[in-house]
């Protein structure tokens, strides 16, 4: 991180901007991004580096929030332009969205490694030239077989999956805080959970 830096974390929700796609499976790291918003009390509302972005503190950790506008396959520019804005490396940033590989209500922590597929992680990786960057992925798969990934994941959520929504986003904003306070590594332990009766491990 460069010293003269004011914010020590990046945290960038990916979903897709218009009221269309806004309680959609594909946005949850939108609706993560807006609760961390609400629960700071950061107004998420600045036009810059092709997102809208938040300034303030997290746990009295100085951090921006962000929700790229340039929609979800096409998010890594919009990120790298925000990290070089302020100052900021890779290692700063914390990247929060769905996985369709994952139950409904799990989540996983991971310090770097591969997109697993999803395009909107590709287009980041493709723009920093690093995988060197946390990453929180929340489950979206809903338990029975699916005709349609991609119609489902910007379909609005359904009914069995809108009842625990408040609660899946709670958890998304405490890992977050823990990542930001504890780092990576410790939240593991404490966030990477399957959800009972999960269909389907981490790949």
């Amino acid at each position: 991180m460069n010293p003269t830096s004011a914010y020590q974390w990046v945290i960038v929700g990916l979903g897709n901007p218009g009221p269309e796609y806004e309680l959609t499976p594909h946005n949850l790291g939108f609706l993560t991004v807006d609760r961390l918003a609400d629960r700071h009390r950061i107004r998420v509302t600045r036009k810059e580096a092709g997102a809208l972005v938040g300034l303030g503190e997290i746990l009295d950790v100085p951090a921006i929030l962000a929700k790229p506008q340039t929609y979800m396959n096409v998010s890594g520019p919009a990120v790298k332009v925000l990290l070089e804005k302020y100052g900021l490396e890779p290692h700063n940033l914390l990247l929060v969205y769905d996985e369709l590989a994952l139950p409904w209500q799990s989540m996983r922590i991971r310090p770097k490694g591969s997109s697993a597929g999803h395009n909107g992680v590709e287009s980041v990786i493709d723009s920093l030239g690093t995988q060197e960057f946390a990453r929180l992925r929340l489950g979206v798969h809903p338990g029975h077989p699916i005709d349609d990934g991609t119609r489902f994941l910007l379909s609005p959520i359904g009914k069995a999956q809108w009842k625990e929504l408040d609660e899946v986003l709670e958890q998304a904003a405490q890992a977050v805080e823990s990542i930001i306070s504890e780092g990576a590594e410790k939240s593991m332990a404490k966030f990477n959970r399957r959800a009972q009766g999960s269909i389907e491990e981490e790949r």
